[in-house]
């Protein structure tokens, strides 16, 4: 299947002339959605405490990162603690992290991943996306979104780059911020339009080994992510002199053309290659001699409150 870059209109600050000529293919989605909203709640696992991370816009909002950490902080906890995704083979990236940093059920079905988690005694599932699957009675919904690229233009594909229209944050526990921007005041008072009683967390990536990395050297960057200007501004932020980016469509599948592509680039600029660690899950099977990834892991600003709420509502 041929994998397509988001287009870059969808984060504009305000629709173009494209997004505007496309408004009335959004009516299928909403569509859609308004059948979506009507489905029948299941009764499945009604002693299983469900938490879902999603978000509405689409590609890198961090809900990964964050099903890790929320998954790490219920274990401190003492709960006996699970993720569930459903299974998409273009999703390996995700699924491997999840699977070699958390307790995974991965299955086509989510319901049979909630049988499987029940019969093991889990007490609390963390599923890693599944907003729109109107069918599982979640007891905590998080939406999640980047501060930076925030809701796009505001339309709903293909004119824009949301699943649901903003004024779905009515019905979602907490919002989770991404980025290392400091001020998201207006964020947080944009969200309370629609919901007051809404909780806003912020959070951030902590690369954890870029001491590894020499700042005299050149390194050519590749990804394939949602959002790939956070993974830049990271290395940029750490001095990191980069000398060309190869940016790829999210969940994108590499062969072992596209590496040596970019292994002879790096070697006739004189660079390291350099790649995030959601892609190098991707590539670690091949011959990928020289590249290196950089490792980061979710901070949530505030923990101690978060880890409260928490507290309070399972």
């Amino acid at each position: 299947m041929i994998k397509l870059k988001k287009p870059k209109f969808w984060d504009y600050k305000k629709p173009n002339f494209l997004s505007y000529l496309l408004l009335p293919l959004t009516f299928f989605v909403i569509i859609s959605n308004f059948f979506l909203n009507l489905r029948k709640k299941n009764n499945i696992g009604l002693n299983l405490k469900k938490i879902c991370i999603g978000n509405i816009y689409i590609g890198g909002t961090g809900k990964t990162p964050l099903s890790i950490k929320i998954y790490q902080i219920l274990n401190n906890l003492n709960f006996q603690t699970a993720t569930i995704k459903k299974f998409y083979k273009d999703h390996a990236d995700e699924q491997k992290m999840l699977l070699e940093n958390t307790k995974l059920y991965c299955e086509k079905d989510r319901k049979v991943a909630i049988n499987n988690a029940i019969k093991d005694n889990i007490d609390i599932a963390i599923f890693d996306d599944g907003l729109q699957d109107q069918s599982i009675n979640y007891d905590l919904k998080f939406v999640c979104f980047n501060n930076k690229k925030w809701i796009g233009n505001g339309l709903l594909i293909p004119a824009g780059p949301l699943r649901e229209k903003i004024e779905s944050i009515s019905k979602y526990d907490a919002v989770f911020l991404n980025g290392n921007e400091n001020n998201n005041t207006d964020l947080k008072l944009f969200i309370k339009r629609y919901n007051k009683n809404i909780k806003i967390f912020e959070t951030y990536y902590k690369p954890t080994n870029i001491n590894k990395f020499d700042t005299g050297e050149k390194y050519i960057i590749f990804s394939g992510i949602g959002n790939p200007e956070s993974f830049r501004e990271t290395l940029v932020k750490n001095r990191i002199d980069i000398i060309k980016e190869i940016i790829f469509p999210d969940h994108y599948d590499y062969n072992q053309k596209d590496i040596d592509h970019i292994r002879l680039q790096a070697k006739n600029l004189n660079a390291k290659i350099l790649t995030t660690e959601k892609d190098f899950m991707k590539v670690s099977l091949m011959e990928n001699d020289n590249i290196d990834f950089l490792k980061i892991e979710l901070t949530i600003k505030e923990e101690e409150k978060f880890v409260e709420y928490l507290k309070m509502h399972i």
